[in-house]
Parts: C-alpha cells; structure tokens; sequence
C-alpha cells in the first residue's frame, strides 16, 4: 500500500499512530507529497488535492482520515481502534469527531496565518480559537483523572483518542502559545501517559513546513 502525506499533517499522523497500533506499517510506503506541486499519482488517488491519501493492494483508493483509519484498523484485525456496533463505538467516533474539529481549525488559522496580513480575517481566526477552546473544556470536563494513571501510554486507544492527542499534539507543534494546559488539568495529564506510547514517539513531526 502507499500512503500520501506531509510530515507535519495531524491528519496523517493519525493514519500513521493507527497504522502502528493495529501492527500493518510494514506493507505500507509512506510518500511525501509537495501539496504546491502534487504528483499525478497523488492527485489520482485524490482529487481534492487533500492528505493523507491511500493506495490499496488492490488498486483502491481511499482519502480522509476517518476511512483509511477504519479499513486500516479492519485489516489489522483491531477491534479495539473502531469498538463494535453499540455504546462504545459511538462514544469513540464522537471524540473523533472532537478531535479532528479541533485539527481542522487549528490548520485553518496556520493556513490563515500564512496568508499576507491584510488579507487575514481576524474575525474567522477567533472564531475558530474560540471552536479550540470549547472543544477543550469538553474534553477535559469528560476526562476522569482515572484514564491517566496508567503506564507506558495507558490502555489501547481507540480512534477517539488517537484523533484527540493528534489534536493536541498539532496546538503544540503550531500554536504553542495557546497553552491548551492552562486550566485543564485532566486532559493535561491523560495527555502525557498517552504521550508514552511507541507510536505517538515514532511520529513527532520533525519538519515545520
């Protein structure tokens, strides 16, 4: 399989932490992709131009992080990742969704940001900051003190939350000076035990662009 993305994309990060979690990354060839100057191949496997994207074996291709996570956790035989049909599942793909709202805003105000200055909307910016915010108190009123005590990462996550710590992680590689912290002690410190797990530490962003 062949897996498209940018090195600091917490959708793809996303991807790759389940990838790892549900033990499939050797049959699948990252590539990087210059979304200024996109590939052909890539632009195949997507057409909105879009990352991550997926190659199957098959020849498929799926886009969106939600689905190639799910077929990705199918193939590993994950059941924990994507729970079944019933109360569980649905409280994991509502954090999911959590989570990945709060990535999209996030990368909507870096995208903004990088816009000339007199271009930029404030408005929209604080808007989204304020999306972020709310999304965080939420969190942390939902996460009980219990869920980081345990070690070496804490139990096997689901899509929840992989989605969130990615979340998370994204406002500390961009937007540090949020200090999402402050005043959210629960989260803060489920946070850190997931912060031990091998593919949280295996897929740092390294490259700022």
């Amino acid at each position: 399989m062949k897996l498209y993305l940018t090195p600091a994309s917490p959708y793809a990060r996303k991807v790759r932490i389940v990838a790892l979690e549900a033990g499939i990354t050797e049959v699948i060839d990252l590539i990087e992709v210059d979304l200024a100057a996109p590939l052909a191949d890539f632009l195949a496997a997507n057409p909105l131009g879009k990352v991550p994207a997926l190659v199957t074996d098959e020849g498929g291709t799926l886009f969106d992080s939600p689905v190639i996570c799910e077929y990705l956790a199918e193939m590993g035989g994950d059941l924990t990742l994507f729970p079944p049909p019933g109360p569980a599942r649905w409280a994991a793909l509502r954090k999911q969704a959590l989570g990945d709202g709060i990535m999209d805003a996030a990368v909507f105000n870096m995208l903004e940001l990088r816009r000339d200055e007199a271009q930029r909307s404030p408005q929209m910016m604080a808007r989204r900051e304020g999306q972020v915010l709310k999304a965080l108190d939420v969190l942390d009123a939902e996460t009980g003190k219990e869920d980081s005590r345990e070690e070496d990462g804490g139990a096997a996550p689901t899509i929840g939350d992989i989605s969130v710590a990615c979340g998370l992680g994204y406002l500390d590689f961009r937007f540090a000076d949020l200090d999402w912290r402050s005043g959210r002690d629960n989260l803060a410190a489920w946070h850190k035990t997931f912060a031990k797990r091998p593919s949280w530490r295996e897929t740092m962003p390294q490259n700022p662009a």
